[in-house]
């Protein structure tokens, strides 16, 4: 299966090397995906209602104009940017409905952590939008800049320091609310890495 991805703001080449090597390295046997920079018109974050929606704006743009020979598209964002205006039109599919569609299929209640709240309240409107608000205990806010994506131990650190608040919220898993980001195991509730797991139910129904 061939996947061609967009990222959902725009990345130097050392990120999108980095996010690169990331995905070769997530992905099962069988799936082989190339990832694509939005370009330097998309913004470099997102920090803002209004970048969301401008992010989301491009990708749509950037996977209708994704060249022949690819099984599947792919934003590079756990927010589904354009997923759900493109279904019908494209093969595409979403990091966030596939992870979490895991999480409601295995009868587990999850949270999501996310670097901001714009991010935070886009991620818990998409799975009201899904109708999966009720499997849901909602999202808690890492306060990080967009340097942190990167920078696999500060996110650890901050997604360490929200676990007991989201266990109690009732969360039997955590979303990790960014698609770049590493996670590494750990003792406890479980925090799943929505991209590779999103890859692993992508190989199984290939």
């Amino acid at each position: 299966m061939r996947i061609h991805a967009v990222t959902p703001i725009h990345v130097d080449a050392g990120e999108l090397a980095r996010r690169q090597e990331r995905y070769d390295a997530l992905c099962p046997p069988g799936l082989h995906l190339e990832l694509h920079d939005i370009g330097p018109d998309a913004p470099r974050a997102l920090d803002t209602a209004e970048e969301v929606r401008e992010s989301e704006r491009l990708v749509v743009d950037a996977l209708r104009a994704a060249p022949p020979g690819y099984d599947v598209l792919l934003p590079d964002c756990v927010l589904d940017p354009g997923v759900s205006l493109l279904q019908g039109e494209l093969p595409v599919v979403g990091i966030l409905r596939l992870s979490m569609g895991w999480q409601v299929l295995t009868g587990r209640r999850a949270g999501a952590v996310a670097r901001n709240k714009a991010i935070a309240d886009e991620l818990a409107g998409k799975v009201a939008e899904y109708g999966w608000s009720g499997q849901f205990t909602g999202v808690r806010v890492l306060d990080l800049d967009v340097d942190a994506i990167a920078d696999a131990q500060r996110w650890d650190d901050a997604v360490g320091g929200a676990l007991a608040a989201l266990e109690g919220d009732g969360a039997a898993a955590v979303i990790n609310g960014c698609s770049a980001v590493a996670v590494p195991e750990r003792p406890g509730l479980p925090v799943v890495d929505p991209t590779a797991l999103a890859l692993r139910v992508l190989a199984a129904g290939a």
